[in-house]
């Protein structure tokens, strides 16, 4: 297993782009599950910026043509479409496993920029995107 590296730092941002642009692992659900999948991410083009509420910290990851093209770690949002922030204990979960698709319909990772129309028309794209990128190994920031 490669050694994690600190959350929300820039090597973090680059590892959490790279997992998001390859997609997730397409298994335990069915085939159409992923063909939606494929529409809604086939000419996407968007900025999200997740935050960590805590740290005043925000990855931000850019959608060009269906690609994940950047990801950096800003101190604010920027001109990012769509912004959404939790605290560390959501990022935490997210981390140890929890279901990200839960975590966003709870409201521990909310919406605080964008439109909501337009977000909840690729909430599975979403959703995916954001268990690929929970995924890459971190430790806590420093």
């Amino acid at each position: 297993m490669p050694t994690p590296i600190r959350f929300f730092t820039p090597e973090w941002a680059e590892a959490a782009r790279a997992a998001a642009d390859a997609g997730p692992a397409q298994e335990g659900k069915l085939p159409s599950y992923w063909s939606w999948i494929e529409r809604a991410r086939a000419g996407y083009t968007a900025r999200w910026a997740l935050g960590l509420h805590e740290a005043g910290a925000y990855l931000v990851l850019t959608w060009k043509d269906g690609r994940c093209v950047e990801g950096v770690i800003a101190p604010d949002p920027g001109d990012a479409e769509y912004v959404l922030a939790a605290d560390e204990a959501t990022w935490q979960d997210l981390r140890d496993g929890a279901d990200p698709g839960r975590i966003v319909m709870y409201r521990r990772l909310r919406l605080e920029r964008g439109d909501v129309l337009a977000f909840f028309r690729v909430i599975y794209f979403f959703v995916e995107s954001l268990a690929t990128l929970s995924r890459v190994a971190a430790t806590p920031r420093p």
